[in-house]
C-alpha cells in the first residue's frame, strides 16, 4: 500500500508513542498537519516555535517518553534552536521535524529557504552540535533507514535531539507503508552494563568508612532509583546530599538529608561534607561548577572519592576518583543493599551534631534568611499544601534550592540544560499534557517572564491548569548583583519597567495574586484554586537584596 511520505512520518510518531506534537503551522509543513486529522497525534499550537520546544522539553523531562515538536523552514527552524539546545544538553528525547522547500528550488533563492545552497543558511549546520542525529531527507529510498537512526538516538542508553527536516515536495511523494514494518524502536532504553568487579570493592570502602556521604544526582531518578537510594542510606544511617537536579532524590524532611549541595544553596550540605565526612560516593552525580562550589577543594579533600555513573564520560571528568563503577544506579545501589545486608549502621555523633548546629544558626545566615522570608514562606505553604506528587519548573533556582524541603514524590524540575530564561512557564505546559491531574508551578523572575510569557495563552487556548509565581523586583537580579558584587556598582541594562500583571492576567482570562506580606499568602493558600486553577502568582521582592553567594569572576 502507498502512502504519502507524510502520512508515513504522523504513523511513525504512532509508533513512538508521541501523543502530543508542539508547534506552529507554516507554508513548509502543511502537508504533515493535513496528514495530523484523524491521527492518534495531538497537534498543539504554540505562540513561538520556541515555546514549541521548551514544552517538548518538558514533556520528556516529566514523562520520560519520546516528545516532539514541529517548525517550518527557515525562521520556524531558528526559533527552535534555544529549546533544542537546552534538551539536548539535559540529554532528553525530543524528535525535531521541520519542513524546507522543495528540492528543484534548492539554490534558488525560494522563500525561507535553509538547505545550504546557494547562500541560503544551512539548517543542518545549524543544529549540528545540539542534536544527537540529524537529517536532510532528499530522498525516500532511504527513509527506512534515516527512521531506524532516529529511533536508535531518541531511545538509546544516551539519549537526545533528533532532527528530521523534510523538503515540501518529498512530504507529497508516496513509499510503501511497508517501511514502517522495517523499522526497529526500543521499546525502554537499554542499561548500561554493571561491572560485576567493582560493586564488591565499593561495599569494601562503605564498610570501612566511619563517616561515607552520599551526593545523589540526577542520574538517581532517571534509573528511577529514589527508593532503592534511599533504602541504602537508612539500612546504614549515611546522610545524603542532592545535586540541583537530583534534589527529591531523598525527602528532604528525612533526618539523614543534608539538603541540596550548590554554590546558590545555603551551604548546609557543603559544611558537613567538607568537615566531616570520610568517603563521599557520588551516586549519577556529575561535579560542575554549581553542586561543586565552584570546584571548592574542600569537598574532597583528604577523601575517599567513589563514583557510580551509567555514562563512561562522567567518571573522571572532574575529579580522579579512588573507585569508578560504569553501571546503572538503581542496578548497582541494588547490588549493595545486598553485600552490606549485615553491615552495621554508621556512628551518627557528628551528623547530629551537625543538626544540633544548624538548629541555631549563626547571625550572618539568619540575616540572609530573613532577606528572603517571603520566599521561604511561600515554599514551605507550598509543601503544607502538596505534601505529595506536584510539578514544579523553577528557572530561577537560588529560593527552592534552600527553601523548598522538595519530598520523594515531587517532581522538581530546575532550569539547568544551558539554564534559558522563560523555559519554565512553556517547559511546565508541555509536561502538563502527561501529567494532566498533576498540579503544577512555574517559577521565574519577571525578566524571564516577558521572553516566554505569551505562552501563557497557549495553557488558556487548551485549558491547561497552572500556577505561574512570577517573581517581580523590576531587575534581571543575576546581573544586578553581579554588578553589585564585582562591578563597583555601575548598573546598566538590569533594571526595567514592568506591566500591571494585574491587568495582563485579566487580559489572559487568568486569576491574579499580588504576594507583599505573609498574609497575603495565607490568603492565597486559603482562596485559590491551585490544583485545577489558572493563576498568575506575583511576589514582590526588592531589588537592592541580593542572595550572598558570589558568583564566579
Amino acid at each position: 500500500m502507498q502512502v504519502t511520505v507524510s502520512e508515513l512520518l504522523v504513523r511513525y510518531l504512532e509508533r513512538l508513542g508521541v501523543e502530543v506534537l508542539f508547534g506552529m503551522p507554516g507554508a513548509h509543513v502543511l502537508p504533515i498537519y493535513d496528514r495530523l486529522h484523524g491521527s492518534a497525534v495531538k497537534s498543539v499550537l504554540v505562540k513561538h516555535e520556541q515555546g514549541a520546544a521548551f514544552m517538548a522539553g518538558g514533556y520528556a523531562r516529566a514523562s520520560h517518553r519520546v516528545a516532539a515538536c514541529i517548525a517550518t523552514a527557515g525562521p520556524g527552524a531558528t526559533n527552535l534552536v534555544t529549546g533544542i539546545a537546552n534538551a539536548y544538553a539535559d540529554r532528553l528525547p525530543v524528535l525535531v521535524i521541520t519542513g524546507e522547500t522543495s528540492t528543484y528550488i534548492f539554490g534558488k533563492g525560494g522563500l525561507q529557504e535553509s538547505a545550504g545552497e546557494g547562500g541560503a543558511i544551512d539548517q543542518m549546520a545549524l543544529f549540528s552540535g545540539i542534536t544527537r542525529y540529524r537529517r536532510l531527507v532528499e530522498r525516500t529510498d532511504y527513509l527506512g533507514q534515516v527512521l531506524n537512526q532516529a529511533s536508535r538516538a531518541l531511545l538509546g542508553p544516551d539519549p537526545g535531539p533528533v532532527l528530521l527536516s523534510i523538503p515540501f515536495n518529498v512530504q507529497k511523494e508516496l513509499v510503501d507503508a511497508a517501511v514502517l514494518e522495517q523499522l526497529h524502536i526500543p521499546h525502554a532504553q537499554a542499561s548500561a552494563p554493571v561491572p560485576a568487579g567493582p560493586v564488591p570493592e565499593l561495599a569494601r570502602l562503605l564498610r570501612e568508612a566511619r563517616h561515607p556521604v552520599i551526593i545523589a544526582g540526577y542520574g538517581c531518578i532517571r534509573a528511577g532509583a529514589r527508593g532503592e537510594v534511599t533504602r541504602l542510606a537508612e539500612a546504614l544511617r549515611i546522610p545524603v546530599a542532592t545535586s540541583l537536579k537530583g534534589k527529591g532524590v531523598i525527602a528532604e524532611n528525612s533526618e539523614l538529608a543534608l539538603g541540596c549541595l550548590g554554590v546558590t544553596s545555603n551551604g548546609n550540605a557543603h559544611r558537613y561534607i567538607a568537615e566531616q565526612a570520610d568517603l563521599v560516593l557520588f551516586l549519577g552525580a556529575g561535579f560542575n561548577e554549581r553542586t561543586s562550589h565552584m570546584w571548592d577543594a574542600r569537598l574532597l579533600e583528604g577523601k575517599r572519592v567513589a563514583q557510580v555513573d551509567r555514562d563512561a564520560a562522567q567518571l573522571g571528568k572532574v575529579f580522579r576518583p579512588d573507585l569508578a563503577v560504569r553501571g546503572d544506579i538503581r542496578a548497582v545501589v541494588d547490588e549493595l543493599l545486598d553485600l552490606l545486608a549485615d553491615c552495621p549502621a554508621k556512628d551518627a555523633d557528628r551528623l547530629a551534631a551537625h543538626r544540633q548546629a544548624l538548629a541555631t544558626p549563626d547571625p550572618a545566615a539568619l540575616a540572609q534568611r530573613a532577606r528572603f522570608a517571603l520566599m521561604e514562606a511561600f515554599f514551605r505553604r507550598l509543601v503544607r499544601r502538596f505534601p505529595g506528587e506536584a510539578l514544579i519548573f523553577d528557572d530561577n533556582i537560588v529560593f527552592a534550592q534552600s527553601f523548598l524541603g522538595a519530598s520523594h514524590t515531587h517532581h522538581y524540575f530546575p532550569n539547568s540544560g544551558i539554564s534559558s530564561l522563560g523555559h519554565a512557564i512553556p517547559a511546565a505546559i508541555g509536561a502538563k499534557f502527561f501529567h494532566r491531574d498533576t498540579p503544577a508551578f512555574a517559577i521565574l523572575g519577571d525578566g524571564g517572564f516577558q521572553m516566554c510569557g505569551m505562552e501563557l495563552m497557549t495553557a488558556v487556548n487548551y485549558g491547561i491548569p497552572l500556577n505561574t509565581v512570577l517573581i517581580n523586583n523590576g531587575s534581571m537580579s543575576l546581573i544586578r548583583k553581579n554588578q553589585f558584587q564585582l562591578y563597583g556598582e555601575r548598573y546598566i541594562d538590569c533594571d526595567f519597567v514592568n506591566p500591571d500583571f494585574g491587568l495582563l492576567a485579566a487580559a489572559f482570562g487568568m486569576r491574579h495574586y499580588r504576594v507583599e506580606t505573609e498574609a497575603d499568602l495565607d490568603a492565597l493558600f486559603a482562596q485559590a484554586d491551585l490544583a485545577g486553577g489558572l493563576n498568575l502568582i506575583e511576589i514582590l521582592l526588592d531589588k537592592h537584596v541580593f542572595p550572598s553567594y558570589l558568583s564566579a569572576r
